[in-house]
Protein backbone atom coordinates (compact mmCIF):
# COMPACT_ATOMS: atom_id res chain seq x y z
CA UNK A 1 0.00 0.00 0.00
CA UNK A 2 1.23 3.14 -1.16
CA UNK A 3 2.56 5.37 1.99
CA UNK A 4 3.41 8.78 0.01
CA UNK A 5 1.71 10.83 -2.72
CA UNK A 6 3.72 13.59 -4.14
CA UNK A 7 2.78 15.88 -6.52
CA UNK A 8 4.83 15.93 -9.54
CA UNK A 9 2.71 18.55 -11.89
CA UNK A 10 -0.63 19.79 -12.33
CA UNK A 11 -2.23 21.76 -15.41
CA UNK A 12 -5.10 23.67 -15.91
CA UNK A 13 -6.49 24.28 -19.18
CA UNK A 14 -6.68 27.95 -20.12
CA UNK A 15 -9.10 30.27 -22.57
CA UNK A 16 -9.43 28.30 -25.41
CA UNK A 17 -9.12 25.18 -24.79
CA UNK A 18 -6.18 22.41 -25.47
CA UNK A 19 -5.72 19.41 -27.24
CA UNK A 20 -3.23 17.78 -25.30
CA UNK A 21 -2.79 17.52 -21.75
CA UNK A 22 0.75 16.51 -21.06
CA UNK A 23 3.15 15.71 -18.56
CA UNK A 24 6.74 15.28 -19.46
CA UNK A 25 10.61 14.85 -17.40
CA UNK A 26 8.87 12.57 -15.12
CA UNK A 27 11.79 12.16 -12.75
CA UNK A 28 11.95 8.25 -12.03
CA UNK A 29 12.13 8.76 -7.94
CA UNK A 30 8.84 6.87 -7.34
CA UNK A 31 7.22 3.47 -7.53
CA UNK A 32 3.84 3.96 -9.20
CA UNK A 33 2.57 7.01 -11.05
CA UNK A 34 -1.41 8.37 -10.26
CA UNK A 35 -3.18 10.81 -13.15
CA UNK A 36 -5.96 12.55 -11.66
CA UNK A 37 -8.30 14.59 -14.06
CA UNK A 38 -11.07 16.66 -14.47
CA UNK A 39 -12.22 17.32 -17.81
CA UNK A 40 -14.99 18.44 -20.25
CA UNK A 41 -14.82 18.39 -24.06
CA UNK A 42 -14.87 21.97 -25.86
CA UNK A 43 -17.83 20.98 -27.84
CA UNK A 44 -19.45 17.87 -29.24
CA UNK A 45 -20.42 14.95 -27.07
CA UNK A 46 -19.18 12.52 -24.82
CA UNK A 47 -16.18 10.90 -25.66
CA UNK A 48 -12.81 8.65 -25.19
CA UNK A 49 -9.24 10.21 -23.81
CA UNK A 50 -6.44 8.48 -25.38
CA UNK A 51 -3.26 8.07 -23.28
CA UNK A 52 0.33 8.33 -24.96
CA UNK A 53 3.47 7.03 -23.31
CA UNK A 54 6.90 8.31 -24.37
CA UNK A 55 5.52 8.94 -27.69
CA UNK A 56 4.78 5.28 -27.81
CA UNK A 57 2.52 3.71 -30.31
CA UNK A 58 1.14 -0.29 -29.63
CA UNK A 59 -1.37 -0.61 -26.59
CA UNK A 60 -3.78 -3.07 -25.83
CA UNK A 61 -6.28 -2.95 -23.88
CA UNK A 62 -9.90 -3.69 -22.31
CA UNK A 63 -12.48 -2.31 -20.36
CA UNK A 64 -16.26 -2.78 -18.95
CA UNK A 65 -18.79 0.06 -18.60
CA UNK A 66 -22.25 1.23 -18.35
CA UNK A 67 -25.06 4.10 -18.23
CA UNK A 68 -28.46 4.04 -16.45
CA UNK A 69 -29.30 1.48 -18.81
CA UNK A 70 -26.69 -1.03 -20.03
CA UNK A 71 -23.29 -2.73 -19.54
CA UNK A 72 -20.73 -3.24 -22.20
CA UNK A 73 -17.55 -4.11 -22.45
CA UNK A 74 -14.76 -4.15 -25.74
CA UNK A 75 -11.03 -4.37 -26.28
CA UNK A 76 -9.53 -0.73 -27.14
CA UNK A 77 -6.74 0.62 -27.17
CA UNK A 78 -4.44 3.59 -25.54
CA UNK A 79 -7.63 4.36 -23.29
CA UNK A 80 -7.51 6.82 -20.70
CA UNK A 81 -10.96 7.04 -19.81
CA UNK A 82 -14.57 8.93 -21.09
CA UNK A 83 -15.02 12.93 -20.75
CA UNK A 84 -18.17 14.75 -20.79
CA UNK A 85 -19.41 16.39 -23.67
CA UNK A 86 -19.94 20.63 -24.25
CA UNK A 87 -23.43 18.97 -25.41
CA UNK A 88 -23.88 17.31 -21.95
CA UNK A 89 -25.18 18.93 -18.73
CA UNK A 90 -23.66 22.48 -18.10
CA UNK A 91 -20.02 23.14 -16.13
CA UNK A 92 -19.92 19.67 -15.48
CA UNK A 93 -16.96 17.28 -15.98
CA UNK A 94 -15.69 13.77 -15.86
CA UNK A 95 -13.38 12.37 -13.25
CA UNK A 96 -10.61 9.58 -13.98
CA UNK A 97 -7.86 7.76 -12.38
CA UNK A 98 -5.22 6.23 -14.50
CA UNK A 99 -2.75 4.27 -12.42
CA UNK A 100 0.84 3.51 -13.90
CA UNK A 101 2.78 0.72 -11.31
CA UNK A 102 6.14 0.09 -11.80
CA UNK A 103 6.30 2.84 -14.66
CA UNK A 104 10.28 2.42 -14.37
CA UNK A 105 10.96 -1.28 -14.99
CA UNK A 106 12.55 -2.64 -18.57
CA UNK A 107 8.98 -4.29 -19.17
CA UNK A 108 5.67 -3.76 -20.55
CA UNK A 109 4.03 -1.27 -18.87
CA UNK A 110 0.33 -1.60 -17.90
CA UNK A 111 -2.11 0.90 -16.55
CA UNK A 112 -5.79 0.36 -15.04
CA UNK A 113 -8.30 3.30 -15.24
CA UNK A 114 -11.34 4.07 -12.97
CA UNK A 115 -13.61 6.88 -14.82
CA UNK A 116 -17.07 8.32 -14.73
CA UNK A 117 -18.77 11.24 -16.41
CA UNK A 118 -21.33 13.38 -14.80
CA UNK A 119 -24.44 13.81 -17.44
CA UNK A 120 -27.54 14.47 -15.04
CA UNK A 121 -29.34 11.71 -17.26
CA UNK A 122 -29.23 7.92 -17.53
CA UNK A 123 -26.27 8.08 -20.57
CA UNK A 124 -23.81 8.69 -17.63
CA UNK A 125 -21.20 6.61 -18.27
CA UNK A 126 -18.93 4.52 -15.55
CA UNK A 127 -16.18 2.52 -16.18
CA UNK A 128 -13.14 0.55 -15.65
CA UNK A 129 -10.00 -0.05 -17.30
CA UNK A 130 -6.80 -1.93 -18.34
CA UNK A 131 -4.67 -1.47 -20.54
CA UNK A 132 -1.10 -2.00 -21.34
CA UNK A 133 2.08 -0.37 -24.12
CA UNK A 134 4.91 -3.09 -24.66
CA UNK A 135 7.69 -0.18 -24.28
CA UNK A 136 10.07 -0.93 -21.99
CA UNK A 137 11.73 2.27 -21.51
CA UNK A 138 11.28 3.46 -17.76
CA UNK A 139 7.94 6.54 -18.71
CA UNK A 140 9.12 9.85 -18.65
CA UNK A 141 6.57 11.97 -20.44
CA UNK A 142 2.14 11.05 -20.67
CA UNK A 143 0.29 13.05 -22.80
CA UNK A 144 -3.97 13.29 -22.85
CA UNK A 145 -5.66 13.98 -25.95
CA UNK A 146 -9.40 14.84 -26.39
CA UNK A 147 -10.92 15.44 -29.52
CA UNK A 148 -12.60 18.29 -30.00
CA UNK A 149 -9.96 19.56 -27.31
CA UNK A 150 -10.12 19.80 -23.40
CA UNK A 151 -12.28 22.54 -22.01
CA UNK A 152 -11.50 25.20 -20.07
CA UNK A 153 -10.61 24.45 -16.35
CA UNK A 154 -10.40 21.11 -17.28
CA UNK A 155 -7.65 19.75 -14.46
CA UNK A 156 -4.77 17.33 -14.50
CA UNK A 157 -2.34 15.86 -11.94
CA UNK A 158 0.54 14.00 -11.59
CA UNK A 159 1.28 12.19 -8.57
CA UNK A 160 4.46 9.92 -7.60
CA UNK A 161 4.10 7.29 -5.36
CA UNK A 162 6.60 5.77 -2.94
CA UNK A 163 5.86 2.28 -1.50
CA UNK A 164 9.31 2.50 0.73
Amino acid sequence: MANTYKLISSVTVGSGGAANIEFTSIPATYTDLVIKYSARRASGGESNIQVTLNSGSTYVGIRIYGDGSAAASDTTSAWGGFIVGATQTANTFSNNEIYLPNYTSSNAKSWSIDTVDENNATSSLMGLGAQLWNGTAAITTVTLTASNNFAQYSTAYLYGISNA
